[in-house]
């Protein structure tokens, strides 16, 4: 779940824990190394969260011993909560439509979330500015199947498929803070897209390619990127 710098999640989480009561209980899927997990527990909240790599579930019960960790298949879900939340876990599964089912048949309430679209976050900056290194799009591998969740409708109507009533789908955005120059740029030089245009251009002309475009970012010593993410807000049908 871990998507962008510490506390970038904050606003977004804030959204999808909105108006649940002290003690309610809430199923975490695709926790990860347990940072929502921890943000519901300090709002009193009683969580189990669930993934399916025991590294990040062992990193979980470190950091949130208040909360139930367990290895577990987000198509497979067990129990009953008073909220689902599927925290920018959807775009990693292998079949969406089934975890939205699963969601819908023990929660009360199920919150997802996913990213906006390309151009509604600054974070598609990165790759305009390392475009020159790269293969031109057309010679890229476009992916099939039927358009991502990121296009509203399409999250909609999959929602309804899944037998959710959709209440709400909310737009939150969320400030990715960098410190510094080496907090923005260095992350990006060890993903798959950086090292490819560092193999090609080098890290000088990579590095000076990311700063160039992140100028009109400048925030004190730093830099602020506004992402657009949309939480989907339903109850089942």
């Amino acid at each position: 779940m871990s998507e962008g710098p510490a506390g970038w999640g904050e606003p977004l989480y804030e959204r999808v824990l909105a108006g649940v009561p002290e003690g309610a209980s809430v199923l975490d899927v695709g926790c990860g190394p347990g940072v929502f997990a921890a943000f519901a527990t300090k709002r009193g909240l009683r969580v189990t969260g669930i993934d399916a790599d025991r590294s990040a579930v062992a990193a979980a019960q470190r950091e949130v011993p208040g909360a139930t960790f367990e290895v577990g298949d987000a198509h497979q879900l067990d129990g009953s909560y008073d909220l689902v939340a599927l925290v920018q876990v959807l775009a990693h599964v292998t079949n969406p439509l089934k975890v939205l089912k699963e969601s819908a048949r023990v929660g009360g309430l199920v919150r997802a979330t996913v990213w906006g679209r390309e151009e509604e976050s600054d974070v598609r900056l990165f790759g305009e500015a390392l475009a020159p290194f790269l293969p031109p799009r057309g010679a890229r591998r476009v992916p099939a199947g039927p358009p991502p969740l990121t296009q509203p409708d399409r999250f909609r109507k999959i929602a309804g498929t899944a037998g959710l009533e959709v209440v709400a789908l909310d737009e939150v955005r969320c400030p990715f803070d960098y410190p510094d120059e080496d907090a923005l740029v260095g992350p990006l030089l060890t993903a798959d897209i950086g090292r490819y245009a560092v193999n090609t251009a080098g890290p000088a002309a990579v590095r000076d390619a990311v700063l160039a475009a992140f100028a009109p970012h400048r925030h004190g010593d730093g830099y602020r990127l506004w992402n657009l993410f949309r939480v989907l807000d339903a109850r089942s049908a």
